[in-house]
């Protein structure tokens, strides 16, 4: 079997040099899988509809031959939310949703993104298999609101001590953990 298409989503402000998501999409090419990781416009002041239109286009340009693995960081979290929300969307074989706002977060520059619909009958239609992954003391999602989001979803839920945003802040350049999930589904996901 080939190893998947991933789709990287990053998020607010965007997965700059040495976040975990850079290292992803390199490791996976270096080992024969394809990886994208989209540059969403204007990444400092985000607008979902645009967002939604190059997301569309980058699942559109996915190939069918391989399994279509979505990983999304932060803000890139609600905007696969909203993506599920819509009709006659591109389906999926497996998301992994890591560090997601908080539903209600006050950062005005995501407004447009908020609050993410969520809807278990959604999820399931545009992936398979959805798990959510957060940091234990991240600033934008306490560990409790990550634990409801998974619950409204139902979702799994990983907590990762120590893990903050799961950024570059918290030592999350190379992630090996998530290449394993990406890989083989290994589960739970571990820090670093």
């Amino acid at each position: 079997m080939s190893l998947p298409h991933v789709l990287l989503l990053h998020g607010y402000t965007g997965s700059g040099p040495g976040h975990w998501q850079r290292w992803l999409a390199r490791t996976v090419s270096e080992h024969g899988g394809l990886a994208d990781l989209p540059h969403f416009s204007d990444p400092d002041a985000p607008d979902l509809d645009t967002w939604l239109r190059e997301l569309d286009a980058h699942l559109e340009a996915a190939p069918a031959d391989r399994e279509r693995v979505v990983v999304a960081h932060s803000l890139g979290c609600h905007l696969w939310l909203h993506h599920a929300a819509r009709e006659n969307i591109a389906h999926v074989d497996r998301v992994l949703l890591v560090a997601p706002p908080a539903p209600d977060h006050p950062e005005p520059a995501i407004r447009s993104f908020l609050p993410p619909p969520l809807d278990p009958a959604n999820l399931r239609r545009a992936a398979t298999e959805t798990r959510l992954v957060a940091g234990e003391g991240d600033p934008h999602c306490s560990a409790q609101d990550a634990k409801q989001l998974a619950e409204a979803l139902r979702i799994e839920v990983d907590v990762l001590p120590g893990a903050a945003h799961v950024n570059i802040d918290a030592g999350y350049g190379e992630w090996p953990a998530v290449l394993k999930w990406v890989r083989s589904r290994t589960v739970p996901l571990s820090p670093r």
